[in-house]
Parts: C-alpha cells; structure tokens; sequence
C-alpha cells in the first residue's frame, strides 16, 4: 500500500491544523491565563488539569464510536469534515477574556477549555487513527508520520515564533484583543487544512467482515496487548515532561533570564532542530529497529534537557545549543511512537482476529493527555508552591522551581522512558510476519 506525495502532503496538514490549537495552549495558555486573563497559577493548573481529565474520559468513547462508525467517508474522515469548524470556534472562545469578575473567569476558563478539549478529541483522535488504515506497511506508516510531523512541526514553528508578535500586532498593546485576534486567525487556517486533508485522504485497512461487534472483547484485548501497555505508560511520562517544559518556558525567558521576547527565537530553533531531524526516523528506524532508536533518542534528548539548568542568565548560546540539540535527538521517535501504536494494532487484530484502530489511538491519546494535564497542573502547582507572583520580581526559590521545570525534572522523565521502552517486543521480523498473515487473511476474505 504505497501512498503517493500527495496523499501524505494532505494528510499531514491536518496535524498542521492541530498544533494551531494543541502549541497555543501547550505554550501560552498558562501564561494567558496568569498574565493576561489575570487568574492565579493555582486555579489556572486546576482548570487545565480537569480539563484534560475530562478530556481523557471520552478518548475511548470517540475511539469506541469512531470504529464503529460506518459512511460513504469511512471510518474516520467524517469526524474531520464535521468537526473543523466546531474546533476552530471553541479555539477563539478558549482566548477570549470576557470581564467576570474572579470567579467567573475561573468558570469561563474551565467551560471553554473543556469544550475545545473536547472538540479536539473528536477531531484529532480520527485523525491520528486515520494514518493507520491508509497503509498497513510499517515503514509506510513511518514515512507517512514523518511527513505528519514535519507538518506539524511547522504548525508548531508558526504558534512559537510568531503568536506574542501577532498578538502584539493586532492588539496594539491590548494583549487581550491580540491573543483573540491571532486565534482567529489561526482557527480559520484550520478549517481549511482540515478539509484539504478530508479530500485528500483514503481509508485501505478494514477490519475482518465476521468480527463481532464488542466493546468489551475490544477493551480485553487492548489491555492484553504487552506492546500497547508500554506505549501507554511512555505516553503518559513523556506527555508529563512536554507539558511542564512547555508550560514553564515563557516565565523561564521573562523570569529568570529577563529577556521575555527571546523566548520566541529560542521556541523556533528548537521547532526547527526538530523539522531538520525528523526526516532521519524512517532510515534510521530501518537500520536499528523502531524501538532501539527510541531508547536512543529518550537517552540523548533527556540528558541534554537535564544541562539546560546548568548556563547562567547571560549565556543564552549555552541554552540555544543544548535545546537545539535536546530536539534534533527527539525528534527521530516523534513519528516512531505513532508508528508502533499502529504497529500495535495489527499486533493485536494478529493475535486476536480483531482490530479497533480507533480505540487503540484513543487509549494511546488518553494517556498521553493524563501526562499532558499532570504535567501542566503540576507546572501551576510547583509555581504556587515556590511563592510566584505574577508581574513582579521574583525570589530565588521561585526562579529554582522555574529552572527544574524546564530542565532537570522534564528531562529526567524522558531518560526513564528507556527503561519501559525495554520491554516492547515489536521487532522487524514480527511486523513483517505480521503482514504477510494478515495481507493473506484480508486477501480470502475478499
């Protein structure tokens, strides 16, 4: 199942249109929510931590429905064609500050970022599903979530380098008004990728024709399935550290180093060491093995994370370089993870005779969104604890909890994903025979 260029180019723009929404909130809505929208950081981690909770509980509900859905689209498709706009009109909701007073604002703040998660989930987990069932060759998959997360990446590079500029732009000191506006735009960009992505994408992979339909022996056999077990527990530590650091980066540039409009410059390097690696993931996985080269890159990315704490206020070349080379080390397993979730899947349609794409991707975003909203909430709460006060200079105890936020406990968590990462069994000799039985078994049956 070979897939053309364009097909992958269409594809990937969706997980352009994703980041949009996924890096505004990743990177700046903490630091709206504090400096902006003038919520504690307490509050504000509480908010984000029950709204990926609640976000968290329909995964496998979506997941369920999704490969139970049956149209003249497929599967997935239609969940991006009718969930574009929804998604896009909760993202300039979730950005915009009506004057509530204290308590309503934490109401406004947790009612809308509730339903933008959930407007996320019921697009994005289609999506990451629909990679899937395009191909069921392994490194196909791989090529076609390097192309993904090149595309994503971009996304990211946009949201990182230029939001405090365009909220600037547009908000002619009104930061309120420029974070709205940005959303705006950003929002309508998505709506169209997402299309784009709709027109140009195909469902190849479907489940066997006499697989009864049960959710329980779905959920059985998820949990029996040794590989998906690991890749869950990986999601969950390695999503914790991307939402800490993320979260912490902005008050890291503004608080400790006292160059807040550096953060851009040192958010787009970093987006751009991770575009520049990424395309080494499907050769790289071919000479060493998806899981090996993940073990590698959790190793070398986590320790370089772990020195950022190390450079004092005045070199910020230090700080650019390790960054630099914590995500070009990263990036290689970026597309792997999906690649193996996929994997994951013919593993347990090989064993079992079943296959749910859909819930093994929503079981995998699931886990990943606890340590996303873990990691975030935990950023708010380390802030409370060590005495940070917005706007004003900060205490040594408050700029050392900052410091750990973004170096030594994000990327001590990366380093311990190697050690779960030991006990993925999915070599290259099980994915090929994989394929040979199950191209054989989808051949009778049609």
């Amino acid at each position: 199942m070979k897939l053309s260029i364009k097909e992958k180019l269409g594809y990937s723009l969706g997980d352009t249109a994703s980041h949009f929404v996924w890096d505004m909130v990743g990177f700046w809505l903490l630091f709206f929510y504090t400096d902006v929208y003038g919520i504690s950081a307490a509050a504000a981690g509480t908010i984000m931590m029950v709204a990926r909770f609640w976000d968290m509980a329909i995964d496998p509900i979506i997941g369920v429905v999704s490969d139970r859905t049956k149209t003249r689209w497929g599967k997935f498709r239609p969940y991006i064609l009718f969930g574009a706009v929804p998604y896009a009109v909760l993202a300039i909701l979730t950005f915009t500050t009506p004057n509530l007073g204290e308590v309503g604002k934490i109401i406004y703040a947790g009612a809308t970022y509730v339903l933008l998660m959930t407007a996320y989930a019921m697009i994005n987990l289609p999506y990451s599903a629909l990679g899937a069932v395009m191909t069921d060759d392994t490194y196909e998959r791989a090529g076609l979530n390097t192309y993904r997360f090149i595309a994503g990446f971009i996304g990211q590079f946009v949201v990182t380098g230029l939001a405090l500029t365009l909220a600037n732009f547009f908000g002619g000191g009104d930061k309120a008004q420029g974070f709205q506006y940005t959303l705006f735009l950003f929002a309508g960009i998505s709506v169209v990728f997402f299309f784009i992505t709709f027109k140009t994408t195909k469902e190849r992979v479907q489940p066997a024709k006499e697989q009864v339909n049960s959710v329980k022996e779905d959920f059985k056999g998820l949990f029996k399935n040794q590989s998906w077990v690991i890749l869950a527990i990986v999601g969950i530590v390695s999503f914790i550290m991307f939402a800490m650091q993320n979260a912490a980066i902005a008050y890291y540039f503004k608080y400790y180093l006292g160059r807040e409009e550096n953060v851009q410059l040192f958010n787009v390097l970093g987006t751009v060491a991770l575009i520049v690696a990424l395309p080494l993931s499907k050769p790289l996985a071919k000479r060493f093995g998806n899981r090996n080269v993940f073990i590698g890159s959790s190793l070398i990315s986590g320790l370089f994370f772990i020195l950022i704490y190390l450079p004092g206020v005045q070199d910020l070349t230090t700080i650019y370089v390790f960054n630099i080379i914590a995500k070009m080390a990263y990036a290689p397993a970026v597309p792997l993870l999906w690649t193996m979730i996929a994997d994951s899947a013919d593993y347990g349609e090989w064993k079992t005779g079943r296959r749910a794409t859909g819930l093994y991707f929503s079981a995998a975003v699931f886990a990943q969104k606890a340590g996303w909203g873990i990691g975030a909430a935990i950023a708010g709460w380390i802030l409370a604890a060590t005495a940070f006060v917005p706007n004003v200079e900060q205490t040594e105890i408050a700029i050392t909890g900052i410091k750990l936020l973004v170096s030594v406990i994000p990327g001590i968590l990366y380093m311990s994903c190697a050690i779960f990462m030991i006990f993925y069994k999915i070599d290259k000799k099980m994915t090929d025979q994989m394929k040979i039985d199950l191209d054989a078994k989808r051949a009778l049956e049609n």
